[in-house]
């Protein structure tokens, strides 16, 4: 479906869980968040319906994501029904991957034909640090487990913090000498947790080709990743700057929280219910939503935060 402005809306992120099994510094408070009553998150018969009408109004592309998806029961038969819907033809996911050793094989099977996997940084120590609870080595293991599933393109999505990771631009670019693996630096936005970063905290995306000068541009674009590529490297990097540089002129998605609201745009804080309605009343909020997708979104600076009004692991990753 086109919307106002142009954009072609064929990219669906739905959020099925606001837990996780770790406490990112940037997306969720420490003590995690309460579990909210069963009746409060979307059934998978309600997401299944939303997606069927997502699907009717042009729909091509749907994103598991959380908090970790890989915690909420039954997320593999889910992600079958998904993968099954006429119209849909890729379902993916964002996750930690510190569960893929377990799901990985499962996940194929079911029709899950791409992974994001969320890692900030390849020293121990600082992965503890970072997600409070977790262990570095249950992350590369599930990286290996989605390669071994025959998972043949990953992608890595590392969220550029000064201080913290900023040291190790070379690291994981050099993932993408040996694998077809897609490092994906992402500016940090003050949204959620993320808001209270103080300005240090902030790396534009041009410093990575600074650090790494021998990376050569692409032709082609991965949604709003800028690509590029060491030379005769296998995998490729990507750029991914939400504060540097305004892509809202080629954004092509909605979101749908865990609670059913329906966020035609990340940054603002309007939000459709599509809790209590049938497929036919879905798809025609979604259609109202995609003709409500503002044209720019809100200012994105230090001194100008999201206007979300959640943090992401409510909204969706």
């Amino acid at each position: 479906m086109i919307d106002n402005y142009g954009r072609s809306i064929d990219y669906l992120r739905i959020s099925v869980t606001d837990l996780c099994n770790l406490r990112c510094r940037y997306c969720m408070p420490e003590e995690g968040v309460p579990k909210q009553p069963h009746s409060t998150i979307m059934t998978f018969e309600e997401i299944v319906s939303a997606a069927k009408a997502a699907a009717a109004t042009g729909i091509r592309k749907i994103r598991i994501t959380g908090g970790e998806p890989l915690v909420r029961r039954g997320i593999v038969s889910l992600c079958r029904e998904l993968s099954s819907i006429e119209g849909i033809n890729e379902v993916c996911m964002t996750t930690n991957g510190t569960l893929l050793r377990r799901f990985a094989e499962q996940l194929k099977d079911a029709g899950v034909s791409r992974l994001n996997i969320s890692l900030d940084t390849l020293v121990p120590e600082k992965y503890n640090y970072i997600t409070r609870l977790g262990n570095l080595s249950d992350a590369l293991e599930g990286i290996d487990a989605a390669f071994d599933a025959g998972f043949d393109s990953i992608k890595i999505n590392n969220v550029l913090t000064g201080g913290f990771n900023d040291d190790e631009i070379e690291a994981f670019v050099d993932m993408t000498r040996d694998r077809s693996i897609e490092v994906r630096f992402i500016e940090l936005m003050p949204i959620g947790g993320g808001i209270d970063f103080d300005t240090s905290k902030f790396i534009s995306c041009h410093h990575v080709l600074e650090r790494v000068p021998e990376l050569e541009p692409l032709e082609l674009r991965d949604g709003v990743a800028e690509l590029y590529r060491l030379p005769e490297a296998p995998g490729r990097v990507g750029l991914i700057r939400p504060i540097s540089h305004k892509f809202c002129d080629s954004c092509n998605k909605i979101r749908l929280t865990s609670d059913g609201m329906l966020k035609p745009c990340l940054h603002s804080d309007r939000e459709i219910s599509l809790r209590g309605k049938d497929c036919s009343e879905m798809e025609e909020i979604i259609r109202g939503a995609i003709l409500e997708k503002p044209e720019v979104r809100c200012a994105l600076d230090s001194e100008n935060p999201s206007m979300a009004g959640r943090d992401m692991n409510m909204i969706g990753g």
